[in-house]
């Protein structure tokens, strides 16, 4: 099967290899689509942890069931199917256990023509979703939901202020709130991102990069009950300075690094800072059914065909995109 290789840091492309065997509880999923992350472009230049050779990326994906490994009903052939990207997430719903690993490294990922998996991954793929969507949906749904619902516990009529607006779980955040009923802003350095955003349903942004852009939020609409951020750095206590007291900050991210904490204001204000990381089984199957339920569908950026997944790598890596970069396999 053809499948996207990494054989080295930075060194990645479209390569034959051999196909997958499912084992006992597990199938072959014929994949249609898979999109990528940026945990993608962290493996291929090699700032992720426990780097292996080679290896195939890609954590989320859509399909068609094509074939079973021992002891799997089969009622699953034929069936169209999205992955849940998060494996072996533990026994406790408040946090993921030792064991647990995204799709994608070290187990090969979705960047392929066919996958196994073990059958217990799978959901039914929504039926309004079209493929592309239905492979952007996964682990930016997965994430932006225990996010937003279970850590952070955001209610209706709460203000929200999502950094960073663009990318795939920052716009499945956005989405969302949004059908939560709650009222939401973003922040980018993009204006144009921000007209974007605006279109599906913020009630506005602001732009990052300007000096005064929390003087211009607390003005108008003032602070924000909960704070979604993935970035980190520097720019973290600006995020603190716009939470109202009593608030909550929800991160799963660091793409700027660590970030200075302000301690004072966070333990006056009685601000809390809340950790996130993908999901459990339990908000697999819950944001599924949020998703079904608002007929929810994922931003598709754009999308490239198999063959040219290096480009696809390319435009992650510039950060240009608005939603989730798919590849097209079949």
């Amino acid at each position: 099967m053809r499948a996207v290789q990494i054989s080295a840091v930075n060194q990645l492309a479209v390569t034959v290899v051999a196909d997958p065997k499912p084992g006992a509880g597990e199938v072959i999923v014929a994949l249609r689509t898979a999109a990528l992350n940026h945990r993608d472009v962290w493996i291929k230049t090699g700032q992720y942890a426990g780097l292996q050779w080679p290896c195939i990326p890609g954590s989320d994906g859509a399909g068609t069931v094509a074939a079973l490994g021992d002891g799997v009903d089969g009622a699953w052939i034929g069936r169209e199917v999205i992955i849940n990207p998060g494996f072996n997430w533990g026994d406790s719903e408040r946090v993921q256990g030792p064991r647990f690993s995204i799709l994608g490294l070290p187990r090969d990922g979705t960047l392929a023509e066919k996958i196994a998996v073990p059958a217990a991954q799978l959901l039914a793929k929504p039926a309004h979703l079209t493929w592309e969507e239905a492979a952007a949906l996964p682990l930016a749904g997965l994430t932006a939901y225990r996010a937003l619902f279970v850590r952070a516990d955001l209610q209706r009529g709460e203000r929200v202020l999502i950094s960073g607006v663009g990318g795939g779980v920052a716009l499945c955040a956005l989405q969302f709130a949004v059908a939560a009923g709650a009222e939401v802003w973003v922040t980018s350095s993009s204006p144009a991102k921000i007209a974007r955003a605006v279109a599906l349903g913020a009630k506005g942004g602001f732009n990052y990069a300007e000096a005064d852009w929390v003087a211009a939020a607390l003005k108008s609409p003032g602070t924000f009950d909960v704070v979604v951020d993935s970035a980190g750095g520097e720019g973290f206590g600006k995020l603190i300075d716009v939470t109202a007291a009593g608030g909550r900050i929800v991160f799963f991210g660091a793409t700027r690094g660590d970030a200075p904490l302000p301690v004072r204001k966070i333990f006056w204000r009685q601000i809390s800072l809340l950790g996130s990381t993908m999901g459990s089984p339990r908000d697999w199957e819950a944001m599924n059914r949020f998703v079904a339920r608002h007929q929810l569908r994922p931003v598709v950026s754009e999308v490239f065909p198999l063959a040219a997944a290096v480009d696809a790598f390319a435009r992650l890596e510039r950060g240009e995109q608005f939603g989730k970069i798919v590849v097209r396999i079949l």
